[in-house]
This record gives structure tokens, C-alpha cells and sequence, in this order.
């Protein structure tokens, strides 16, 4: 191999990488492309999945004559962790219409912070069953609070009832097509973040191969072996 075949192979070399980076996919693609494929799932789940309802109603535990407003926040919150537990052992789940594992799945207590207050939320594909189910739960806080009145000294009411919903509380389909549609972005974003790592090491290991080939190639030029046979040849 003479010194001006070099220059050659070389040309021919970046000739070639240049051709394999133009078959590549376009990173500007990269990222819209994932934002559309989320927004599409996104709104597909809003559109075929069934919408959800939810009603909340509302339980105060009132402190007694000679019971202390702390000891009612104390129950409220016993009350409020048990809520599903007290129903399941009471009729709640009859009263409902619903099955005893139905309840406990659907019905979630909280109690606020500030107040003996419980809020009681039932959630469900049919908005009456919904409010059954609140009420129900509701219903059984206030009969156990009757029977442990006399050592409690407190009375659980049943401040609110739960209303029936007339909106679902599951995403729409331009909410779900929304939230896909970021989500996609920054699944986008992040395969972006891992590419140029790869190319990186793609590129590292060519620039490693393509000197051991010039090594070779300029380990015996062809006028230094002309020079020293003409030499010994004097």
C-alpha cells in the first residue's frame, strides 16, 4: 500500500460513516413523534374506558356533657381509620346493594385535621350506588357510635348525606389525551438522553479502528523500501 492510497481510504471511510448516519431516524422526530403515540393512547383509555362516580358523605362525632373536645378528635380519627371495618361488621353492605368486598374496595374514610369530622367517599360505575354505599358506611359509624355511647361519651352524627353525582369523576378523553401526551414527551426526552451515549461509543470505537489500519498501511511505505534496496545496491 503507497502513501496515496491513504488519502483514498480515508475519504472512502468517512464517505461511508457519513451514509450510515444519514440512514439514521431524525432525533428532531424523536420527541414529537412519542408526544403524538401518548396523546393518541391517552385518548383511546379516556374513550373506552367506563366512567367512574363518586359521592362523599359527612360524620361529626359530638363530645358529651362531661366529655373533652380533644377525646372527640381522638375518636374521629379512630373512627375515621376503621370506617370500612365497623360497615363491613355492620348491614352496610346490605343496605348497599353491593357485595362485602365491593364495599371494601370502593369506599375510602378521611378525617380532617381541624375538626371531629369524617368524610366518607364511595366510588362506582353507577352514581346511585355510589351514594348507596357513602350513606351505608355512614349509617353503620352512627349505630356502632350508639352502642359505645355509654363509654365513649360521645355521639356520632351523620352530618351530611351523600348526594348522587351527576358528573364522572374518571378522566375525559381530551384530560387522558393530555396526560398521555406528556408522558410521551418525557419517555421522548429520556431516549435522548441515552442515544448520544451510544453514538459516542460507536464513534470511540471506529476512531480506535481506523489508526491500527494506518499503522499497518505505513509500517512498510513503498519509497523507504526503494531507497534502502537502491542503497545496498551501491
Amino acid at each position: 500500500m503507497t502513501p496515496r492510497t491513504l488519502p483514498v481510504r480515508r475519504l472512502l471511510a468517512g464517505l461511508a460513516r457519513r451514509a450510515a448516519r444519514a440512514k439514521r431516524p431524525g432525533r428532531a422526530w424523536t420527541v414529537p413523534a412519542a408526544v403524538l403515540a401518548g396523546a393518541v393512547a391517552g385518548g383511546a383509555y379516556g374513550l373506552l374506558s367506563t366512567p367512574e362516580y363518586a359521592a362523599t358523605g359527612y360524620v361529626v362525632v359530638v363530645p358529651g356533657e362531661r366529655s373533652d373536645p380533644a377525646g372527640a378528635m381522638g375518636l374521629a380519627q379512630a373512627y375515621g381509620r376503621v370506617a370500612t371495618d365497623l360497615a363491613l361488621a355492620g348491614d352496610a353492605a346490605v343496605w348497599a346493594r353491593v357485595s362485602p368486598a365491593t364495599l371494601r374496595a370502593s369506599v375510602s374514610a378521611a378525617t380532617s385535621p381541624d375538626a371531629p369530622m369524617i368524610s366518607i367517599t364511595a366510588r362506582s360505575e353507577d352514581p346511585a350506588t355510589a351514594a348507596a354505599m357513602a350513606d351505608g358506611v355512614a349509617r353503620a359509624l352512627v349505630q356502632k357510635g350508639a352502642h359505645a355511647e355509654e363509654s365513649t361519651r360521645v355521639k356520632v352524627v351523620q352530618f351530611s348525606r351523600a348526594t348522587t353525582p351527576t358528573r364522572p369523576v374518571s378522566p375525559s378523553a381530551p384530560l387522558a389525551a393530555l396526560v398521555g401526551g406528556a408522558g410521551g414527551g418525557l419517555l421522548g426526552g429520556l431516549s435522548l438522553l441515552v442515544r448520544p451515549q451510544r453514538d459516542a461509543g460507536a464513534a470511540d470505537g471506529g476512531a480506535e479502528r481506523a489508526p491500527a489500519a494506518t499503522g499497518r498501511g505505513a509500517a512498510v511505505p513503498g519509497p523507504a523500501v526503494g531507497d534502502a534496496s537502491q542503497t545496498g545496491a551501491v
